[in-house]
């Protein structure tokens, strides 16, 4: 498999041109070409935190539960993870609540990245708020090309070490497990039945965007997983589908 950079966390992106040798799946999230918004246009957005530190995105299952990526709960235990809800900065504001315990997909496979998704139980509940709001899953996928949006705090260029302090979003377009996998792309096999993707010149979630939500329909479609890169044209976004996941995450919640 072509191996780009692995960052801290994993995401998926889209420019254009060849993938250089020698580098890694990256995996880490963040929003590249996006747009700084609030946390009242995306109330089902956390950022979760290692010892004080915005690692991942994840979204607000219910007021005591978080859908976010398996990739993002690797080596870690639950007693230094917190997250942050309700605000528009991941650094302040809106409520922290630690995290009482995680559960991976017992599915998931750090090489091929597949059923890379996972929940997170709080030590105590959220309230719900003009800015701190649940989203449903999706039960069916967008069609090909369907309108979606990924929002996070991550980075905004490939390889940067910074993250913004802003919540950031970026409008992109379903690419279906199908268009994904064929030769209109560059993943070939190695997009999966549990992944859909999604794309748009220049723009792309990445590093620290991973487990953050990709949403059309008024519903969570996928969760920020991996890509080659960020926005590079032949290489979408990748995300972990929700829809065909949607039955795990119900059952363990």
């Amino acid at each position: 498999m072509l191996k780009f950079v692995i960052l801290l966390s994993a995401v998926a992106c889209a420019l254009g041109g060849t993938i250089p040798e020698g580098l890694l799946p990256q995996l880490d999230g963040r929003i590249v070409g996006g747009s700084a918004t609030t946390i009242s246009s995306f109330p089902w957005q956390i950022s979760l935190q290692r010892s004080g530190s915005h690692s991942c995105g994840g979204s607000v299952y219910s007021a005591n539960v978080i859908v976010t990526a398996a990739h993002c709960l690797q080596s870690v235990s639950a007693s230094v993870l917190q997250i942050r809800a309700g605000s528009t900065y991941w650094s302040s504001g809106g409520v922290t609540v630690k995290v009482s315990s995680f559960k991976n997909h017992e599915g998931y496979n750090a090489n091929t990245m597949v059923n890379d998704i996972a929940i997170i139980k709080l030590a105590s509940s959220l309230t719900f708020s003009s800015t701190i709001k649940a989203i449903g899953l999706a039960s069916s996928n967008p069609a090909n090309g369907a309108a979606a949006s990924v929002s996070g705090w991550g980075t905004q260029s490939y390889g940067s070490s910074s993250i913004p302090s802003q919540l950031q979003y970026v409008n992109v377009n379903i690419v279906s497990q199908s268009v994904c996998s064929s030769s209109t792309y560059g993943y070939g096999s190695e997009i999966k039945s549990t992944m859909i993707c999604a794309a748009a010149s220049g723009k792309d979630a990445c590093q620290g965007d991973s487990g953050g939500p990709l949403v059309s329909g008024g519903v969570l479609v996928g969760v920020v997983s991996w890509g080659y890169g960020c926005a590079y044209s032949n290489y979408p976004g990748v995300y972990a589908d929700v829809a065909a996941l949607r039955s795990w995450v119900i059952n363990n919640a």
